[in-house]
């Protein structure tokens, strides 16, 4: 099968989502459109992938990363947290004992073995802006911008579009998806506009639902299993079905969607 990177950007600011919107891709990837993936979470110090798919696992990726030299395939088996039959992820450490500073070939090395073992790989890029990962930008297949509707988001979001275009001229440009939509009482640039300035449609909109991510964060789910028939729901699909060059699978009712809209 053919292998993919998909690699998703905190592009503004932290606080705008793009964790959980990561997460929840791989996990359509994986659960809707039933392909192995594999969600790599590389904030280090502050991810959330263990806490929001309610694991605790013994090892991280920072293991991996520490060690790349030995990461082979029964290295990966011990560090990777199998969340169903098709989603694997290999968490973060979520730790501020000590400093990560590793060397960007790290990286791209852990990635490279496991972009060997799934046919997609989702990477949960941390809100920084370094050497690995501008490279990890550039080599991935589709990078996925996240935003919010703000003047901060659209100026951070259309300078890696224009880094990216620039520098990988013959791949897909980066999509861009607005996250936090429709916060109550706060001032926002309609997507028409910030279509108009980026001089590219955002590919979704999520909206802000408090409700709808809280119960899912409480039960240690994604949005899909919590309210499969949820607009936030059916955008992801949607959104992991683009990716993979497939159809959106039609979900199924679940016993919480009569409390979500």
């Amino acid at each position: 099968y053919e292998l993919h990177i998909k690699a998703l950007y905190h592009s503004a600011r932290g606080g705008i989502g793009a964790s959980t919107i990561a997460h929840n891709l791989a996990w359509s990837i994986a659960e809707r459109q039933e392909s192995s993936a594999t969600l790599l979470d590389l904030d280090l110090s502050f991810g959330t992938a263990a806490l929001d798919f309610n694991q605790d696992p013994p090892q991280s990726i920072a293991d991996a990363l520490m060690a790349p030299d030995r990461v082979d395939d029964v290295f990966l088996e011990r560090v990777t947290t199998k969340q169903t039959q098709r989603l694997q992820m290999l968490t973060a450490p979520a730790t501020l004992e000590r400093e990560f500073e590793l060397d960007p070939q790290s990286y791209e090395m852990v990635i490279e073995r496991v972009r060997r073992t799934s046919p997609f790989v989702v990477l949960d890029l941390p809100h920084t802006w370094t050497s690995w990962v501008k490279n990890t930008l550039l080599s991935a297949d589709d990078a996925i911008i996240v935003a919010g509707p703000d003047l901060a988001s659209l100026r951070n979001t259309k300078n890696i579009i224009d880094l990216l275009k620039a520098m990988r001229p013959y791949d897909s440009p980066p999509a861009v998806v607005l996250s936090m939509v429709g916060v109550p009482k706060r001032p926002e640039i309609p997507f028409k506009d910030f279509a108009e300035a980026l001089g590219a449609e955002p590919v979704a909109a999520i909206p802000f639902d408090p409700q709808l991510f809280g119960m899912a964060a409480n039960n240690g789910q994604m949005v899909g299993e919590v309210a499969p028939l949820s607009k936030t729901a059916i955008a992801l699909d949607a959104l992991a079905a683009s990716l993979t060059g497939r159809k959106p699978v039609e979900a199924k009712k679940s016993s919480f969607t009569d409390k979500i809209p």
